[in-house]
């Protein structure tokens, strides 16, 4: 992927998410899905944002969207297609914590090749990058601040090695599952860190925390932006149940059902794992 690519995603997830803060600074009314996850205008309109500017861009690549999901629209798509995210965390949103992201991810024969993670009410904004047969270069992950729609003071982000005195582990702070709470009972923890949306990966890519299980229910567009990220950084996202790569599919006429993902991990290393990666 191009530095003017890379350029053009990032301020697309800006923009989108200067129109959230927008609606995050007054009343709004909250409606629920068919699955009673709580929605608001935000959520459409940088959607729209989003859309628009992926379909001036990458007239080729199909885009599938959150919202346009939900809403029966959902394309065909081969190899190669766009997930997007444009208000991860609506609960972080309605509780106005501030930890809720805009999310953009471009996918490639099942792997998110290219992501970026916006947290608006922070100031945050992570990508990352692998090399592949979209993108050219080495993967690299990234961390700056934006500041009045600028993205600014960029400095380069990995893994890191987790320390001998115990894990630090990731948790979800509005989705923990008993399941979750199990495994993590079960791991060597120095430090239990909770945050919302698909931070939790970030952080982990940024060297924040080594592990970020997820042992509950969650949809493609909800993790790949932060998949690539941790990918980039030299982490890995890997199937709970079998420790391998997780991979991203559309099967033909697929509906939403097909876009939930199977219970996953993030974590720094894969030696991480215990033997067998069934143990988990």
């Amino acid at each position: 992927m191009t530095e003017e690519q890379i350029s053009l995603l990032s301020q697309l997830a800006v923009r989108a998410g200067e129109e959230i803060l927008k609606i995050y600074a007054e009343p709004f009314e909250v409606e629920n899905k068919l699955d009673g996850s709580p929605v608001t205008k935000a959520d459409a309109a940088a959607e729209k944002i989003i859309l628009d500017g992926l379909t001036e861009a990458f007239p080729d690549i199909p885009v599938v969207a959150e919202e346009a999901v939900e809403a029966g629209d959902l394309p065909a798509v081969g190899t190669r297609y766009f997930l997007v995210d444009p208000l991860d965390g609506t609960k972080e949103f309605l509780k106005k914590n501030g930890e809720f992201t805009v999310n953009i991810a471009l996918v490639d024969d099942g792997v998110p090749v290219f992501g970026v993670v916006y947290a608006p009410a922070l100031g945050e904004i992570y990508w990352g990058t692998l090399a592949s047969a979209a993108t050219s270069g080495s993967a690299s992950a990234y961390k700056a601040n934006v500041v009045q729609g600028s993205i600014l003071d960029a400095e380069h982000i990995t893994v890191r090695t987790p320390p001998s005195e115990g894990l630090s582990v990731l948790a979800s702070r509005s989705h923990l599952s008993k399941e979750t709470s199990a495994l993590i009972d079960r791991l060597n923890v120095a430090e239990r860190l909770s945050v919302g949306s698909s931070l939790k990966l970030c952080w982990v890519a940024a060297g924040k925390a080594d592990l970020y299980p997820r042992l509950a229910p969650t949809m493609q567009w909800d993790i790949a932006a932060g998949d690539a990220v941790v990918r980039a950084a030299g982490g890995s996202v890997v199937y709970a149940e079998s420790g391998s790569d997780f991979v991203y599919r559309v099967p033909p006429k697929a509906t939403k059902d097909d876009l939930r993902n199977p219970h996953f991990i993030a974590l720094s290393s894969t030696a991480l794992l215990p033997e067998p990666a069934q143990a988990f």
